[in-house]
């Protein structure tokens, strides 16, 4: 299958390229872009497809009077643009992609290994994100650059990269939360702190219009989200690895981004924890704490370990390709929404898209 072809050989290229960083930073921008092609000009490919074309054809009406009075203005205001000037739907998922591909790069060049930080992301994040649920996947991408903000302590910019992401998709909102803590190394007493200061944030949360619709369309409705107890559970054993194995290295080692994965692990925890509840919600929060995930696996091999390091740098990789492998091949879910690959990259509109 094309897919998991794909998922080998990346995977493969970063373990070929091991110990060669000059190569593997070079060969770095060429995946880049091979797999913003791939996602934003794929054709009829995605489990979210018809719901976005049924908004770009809903997005002829848009009234940009009322652009700050609707949820997602970012987003509709895009989708207004690209109707307005009489372009093809498929444009939607280009402005995306690039918002995403943009995020992750900054992202990416924060870390010693952005080839690998790059392709562990693709499995699961690229795949779901910016190649289905294309504004969780624009918001995601500029959730990232809030991460660099966060890291670097630069708490209005973290802020404001949040509020922007939640132009794509309100939902984004929950990290707020971090403000208190995104001016460096939280303590017992800033993160008490920060849970005092996050209680009208949470409450807000929990009673605001996003709230309701959550609530209404996924807790106690029967409305599962496909594979999530897999994508949350790897999140789980994540969160669980970094605790038991890599903390203590990683204050260590990353003294200055142990804040960010730090919350980051116990998010993806927390994330494994509302499976019970909901598995979309669980599943939409943790698809947030990939980047971070990324992050804790691509830095493994540069951390002191000093008992089965090997082993504990290549099980990111066999787990994920594991997890992929099976969601891939069992899953009726991904054979309807990801085959075949079509682009339109060479064929749309004449001859019609490539499959592959």
């Amino acid at each position: 299958m094309l897919y998991l072809g794909l998922t080998s050989f990346l995977f493969l290229l970063r373990f070929a390229l091991a110990g060669q960083g000059t190569a593997r930073n070079q060969l770095y921008f060429i995946v880049l872009a091979l797999l913003f092609v791939f996602s934003a000009f794929r054709y009829q490919v995605g489990c979210d497809w018809s719901g976005y074309y049924y908004q770009y054809l809903g997005a002829a009406d848009f009234d940009w009077s009322s652009v700050t009075k609707i949820r997602e203005p970012i987003w509709w205001a895009i989708l207004g643009w690209i109707k307005s000037m009489g372009l093809s739907y498929p444009v939607a998922n280009i402005a995306s992609s690039t918002v995403f591909f943009l995020g992750v790069h900054v992202l990416a060049q924060r870390q010693p290994d952005p080839l690998g930080f790059l392709v562990l992301l693709f499995p699961i994040l690229i795949i779901n994100m910016p190649m289905s649920g294309i504004r969780q996947g624009a918001a995601i991408g500029l959730l990232c650059i809030a991460f660099v903000a966060f890291i670097d302590r630069r708490p209005l910019w973290f802020a404001f990269w949040v509020v922007l992401a939640a132009g794509f998709h309100i939902s984004v909102l929950i990290f707020m939360l971090l403000l208190p803590v995104a001016t460096g190394r939280y303590t017992r007493n800033r993160l008490l702190l920060a849970a005092f200061l996050a209680i009208p944030g949470a409450f807000a949360l929990a009673s605001g219009e996003a709230a309701e619709v959550a609530t209404s369309r996924y807790i106690g409705t029967g409305t599962d989200a496909a594979g999530a107890i897999f994508r949350v559970g790897v999140l789980g054993l994540s969160a669980m690895h970094f605790f038991l194995f890599l903390r203590k290295k990683w204050l260590q080692t990353c003294p200055k981004d142990y804040s960010l994965t730090s919350i980051g692990a116990i998010g993806m925890a927390l994330a494994f924890l509302l499976i019970p509840v909901s598995t979309v919600i669980g599943d939409r929060l943790g698809y947030y704490l990939i980047p971070i995930q990324a992050m804790i696996f691509a830095r493994i091999p540069i951390l002191p370990i000093q008992t089965n390091a090997r082993l504990h740098a290549t099980l990111p990789y066999l787990g994920l390709a594991l997890v992929f492998a099976v969601w891939s091949q069992l899953s009726w879910h991904f054979k309807q929404c990801y085959i075949p690959y079509q682009s339109w990259i060479f064929g749309f509109p004449g001859g019609g898209p490539f499959q592959f």
